[in-house]
């Protein structure tokens, strides 16, 4: 199978939970067998779904539930003390943070990736090939009226535009509003919303006007019924992809993506050497599923604080 048909099946899933039998580590094996769950945002779950087939052809005796729940419905379960890991497309909220501390979660960050957020519009859409921010900002900041692309830009043609984004549980939602419209959460309401980046694809996809946002990966996927709008942050149009992400030209729109893992679950032989298995092939698992690989620094990073989880559980 490739890659591309590889991550067209990984992205096209939909259930609640994806439920795997597997196991493995970062070295040797995970002889106890146990169980790991796993939620959050749905433009990690790929990656995450990823990393637990690939530890399954090493181990058959742990099961791991990867859920998709949005980023904020994943730390909604985990600070309650629901799930080991939590996929997240943004960092930990103050608030989410304040929940955690109160049921005595404890946790460890771990960048995992990084990521081109996309806007993406209909394939027979042949105008919109570059937005700037603030084209972006008039569609998108909160009351805005905008309503056909004739509005958008001088030239554009007579075509309604309908909007599709994610939810406002989605750390999507919060790093594209942040970033466009100056502030987390601030963007217009009357948009087809979704926590499901599946269904934005299929809105865009059948609507002439429609313009979307979500993660590259996502995009990738379904690039023969969308088309990647390259965005203008101010030093000219640049168009998403691995190579733009990863050398910081494509801004402001690239971003890093995390699991948070519970402390105590270091002490579970399962969830270590998963965590540990998913650090050792994180460059394969990124291409594998469109997404952008850590750096060398981020890498070595994220491995020092995995060694540090694991001696204090130990410990």
């Amino acid at each position: 199978m490739s890659a591309r048909t590889l991550t067209r099946a990984l992205v096209g899933l939909v259930l609640p939970l994806f439920a795997l039998a597997a196991a493995g580590c970062g070295g040797g094996g995970s002889d106890g067998g146990g169980s790991i769950s796993v939620d959050g945002s749905s433009t990690v779950g790929p990656y995450m779904t990823a990393a637990a087939e690939g530890f399954q052809k090493e181990n058959a005796d742990v099961r791991i539930t990867v859920g998709v729940s949005g980023t904020g419905g994943g730390f909604e379960r985990f600070c309650r003390v629901e799930t080991d890991i939590s996929n997240a497309s943004r960092p930990i909220k103050e608030e989410e943070a304040a929940i955690c501390a109160e049921n005595d979660v404890e946790y460890v960050e771990f960048r995992i990736a990084n990521d081109a957020l996309t806007v993406v519009v209909n394939q027979e859409n042949d105008w919109a090939t570059c937005l700037t921010v603030d084209e972006l900002n008039a569609i998108w900041k909160p009351g805005s009226t905008v309503d056909n692309w004739d509005q958008v830009k001088s030239g554009y043609p007579d075509v309604g535009l309908k909007l599709f984004g994610p939810g406002t549980d989605s750390g999507t939602f919060d790093y594209f509003t942040e970033e466009i419209n100056g502030e987390a959460g601030a963007s217009r309401t009357d948009y087809a919303a979704s926590e499901d980046d599946n269904v934005i694809v299929q809105g865009v996809g059948g609507e002439k006007g429609g313009l979307g946002y979500l993660g590259f990966s996502y995009y990738e996927a379904n690039d023969d019924t969308l088309n990647a709008v390259a965005v203008d942050g101010g030093d000219g149009c640049v168009a998403p992809s691995v190579e733009t992400a990863q050398n910081g030209t494509y801004t402001p729109l690239s971003r890093p993506l995390f699991v948070y893992v519970k402390k105590s679950s270091f002490a579970e032989p399962a969830v270590e050497d998963f965590i540990g298995y998913v650090l050792e092939n994180e460059i394969a698992i990124a291409e594998k599923v469109g997404f952008v690989p850590l750096n060398a620094e981020q890498l070595a990073t994220a491995k020092n604080d995995y060694q540090t989880a694991v001696e204090e559980a130990q410990g």
